[in-house]
C-alpha cells in the first residue's frame, strides 16, 4: 500500500468513518458496526459509502492512518498527503515534517491547535467546518431549556377537564365574559427565555452556537473560561466573560460545555452549586462528568437549583432506578444533542468531497 495517498486522520468516534469510505482495507467489523449505528437515519449505510467514494475519486483507493497523539501523528507525517485533526496541535514544525501534505482538514471551525499562519507559508490548504452535529446540540439545549421554563413536559395532553383533574385535583373554568381564557389548566411557574440570563461554561465550537441562539432569543449571554474571547468575538456574540461565580449567581439557565478531562471532572460540584441563583436550571448537553452526581441530585432536592435537563448521563443506558428519573424537575433525554445522523453523514460527505478536490488540483 505503500504507492497509495497516506491520509493520517486524529482518531474519533465519527473520524472513524474516513477510512470506511477512502480506506479498502479498513474493518469490516467497523463498517457493520458504522452501519447499525447510522441505520436510524441511514438504512443504507454502504450506498452512503459508495455514493461518497464516487464523488471523491481523486482519493481513493487511500490508506488512512488513524491516530490517537500528536506523537503518533508526527511518526506518520512524513508520507502523509492530507491531514485531518480535531484536538490535535499542528505546529510550524510539523508542517516541516510533512513535505507531501497538501491540505489540512480541522474537524470543526475553531483553529486554536493549528498554525494557520505556518499553512499559508507552507502552501498547505486549510480547511474548517462547521459541524453540523454542533448546530444540533445548541438546537437541542433550547429545546431543553424551552421545556423547562415553559413546563412543556407538564402540559403535554394537559388539555381536557379529566386530565386536568387528575393532574390539579379539579377544574375551574375562568369567567370567560369577563378575562381571557388562556392556561385555562391554571398550571403556575412557567417562565420566558427573553431577558433572562444565560451562562455558559466553555465557548467552544457548540458554546458558541448555543450563545448565537440565544441573542436571538433576546437572552443576556454571559460565559466563563480560562481564555478570554477576542473583543471581536464577544461583540459578535454579545457575551460578556465573568468570573464563574459570577456566572453561577447571575445565570437563571447553566450550561456547562467543557471537554471532557482530568481538569473538568466534577467541575460542578457542591461549592459551586451553593453559588448558584435560586431557581436556576442545568442544562447539559456536554457531558456528565462535568457535574458531580451527588452535588447535583443534592441541589435539586434542597436547591437552590429549580430544574435540570440532561442529555449526558453517568450511566447509559440509564439504570430504571436511578434517582434523577424520580424528580419532576428534572428532564432526561438519551443523548440525542447531535442528531439526527445525517449531521455526522452530511459532515463528513462534504469533508472527504473538499479533501478530494483538494487532491486532484
Amino acid at each position: 500500500m505503500a504507492d497509495l495517498p497516506v491520509i493520517v486522520v486524529e482518531d474519533d468516534p465519527f473520524t472513524r468513518l474516513i477510512p470506511l469510505v477512502l480506506d479498502p482495507n479498513a474493518s469490516e467489523e467497523r463498517r457493520a458496526a458504522f452501519a447499525d449505528f447510522m441505520s436510524t437515519d441511514e438504512p443504507d449505510f454502504a450506498g452512503w459509502c459508495a455514493r461518497v467514494r464516487k464523488g471523491s475519486a481523486a482519493l481513493y483507493p487511500a490508506e488512512v492512518r488513524l491516530v490517537t497523539s500528536e506523537e503518533e501523528m508526527r511518526a506518520n507525517l512524513a508520507d502523509c498527503v492530507a491531514l485531518v485533526t480535531e484536538s490535535l496541535r499542528v505546529t510550524r514544525d510539523d508542517l516541516a515534517a510533512a513535505p507531501k501534505l497538501k491540505v489540512l482538514q480541522k474537524f470543526g471551525s475553531g483553529l486554536r491547535n493549528v498554525d494557520a499562519a505556518a499553512c499559508a507559508d507552507k502552501g498547505v490548504k486549510l480547511l474548517t467546518l462547521r459541524r453540523r452535529a454542533n448546530v444540533s446540540c445548541a438546537e437541542h439545549a433550547f429545546g431543553l431549556m424551552l421545556m423547562l421554563a415553559r413546563k412543556l413536559d407538564e402540559l403535554d395532553g394537559l388539555v381536557t377537564v379529566e386530565r386536568i383533574k387528575a393532574r390539579q385535583g379539579a377544574f375551574k373554568p375562568f369567567q370567560r365574559e369577563h378575562t381571557p381564557g388562556g392556561n385555562y389548566a391554571r398550571l403556575g411557574g412557567t417562565r420566558q427565555l427573553n431577558g433572562a440570563t444565560i451562562g455558559i461554561i466553555g465557548l467552544g465550537e457548540i458554546g458558541k452556537e448555543i450563545a448565537i441562539r440565544a441573542r436571538a432569543f433576546a437572552m443576556n449571554v454571559l460565559y466563563h473560561q480560562r481564555t478570554r474571547a477576542p473583543e471581536s468575538e464577544e461583540r459578535e456574540l454579545g457575551a460578556r466573560h465573568v468570573p464563574l461565580a459570577t456566572l453561577l449567581a447571575e445565570s437563571d439557565f447553566i450550561l456547562p460545555q467543557l471537554p471532557t478531562l482530568p481538569s473538568t471532572r466534577d467541575f460542578l460540584g457542591r461549592a459551586e452549586f451553593a453559588q448558584v441563583k435560586r431557581g436556576a436550571y442545568l442544562v447539559n448537553v456536554s457531558n456528565a462528568a462535568v457535574v458531580n452526581r451527588d452535588a447535583l441530585i443534592e441541589a435539586l432536592r434542597h436547591g437552590p437549583l429549580g430544574g435540570a435537563a440532561l442529555d449526558v448521563h453517568y450511566k447509559e443506558p440509564v439504570a430504571e432506578d436511578d434517582e434523577l428519573l424520580a424528580f419532576d424537575n428534572v428532564i432526561l433525554t438519551p443523548r440525542m444533542a447531535g442528531s439526527p445522523r445525517f449531521n455526522g453523514l452530511n459532515d463528513f460527505e462534504e469533508m472527504i468531497t473538499k479533501l478530494a478536490q483538494e487532491f486532484a488540483k
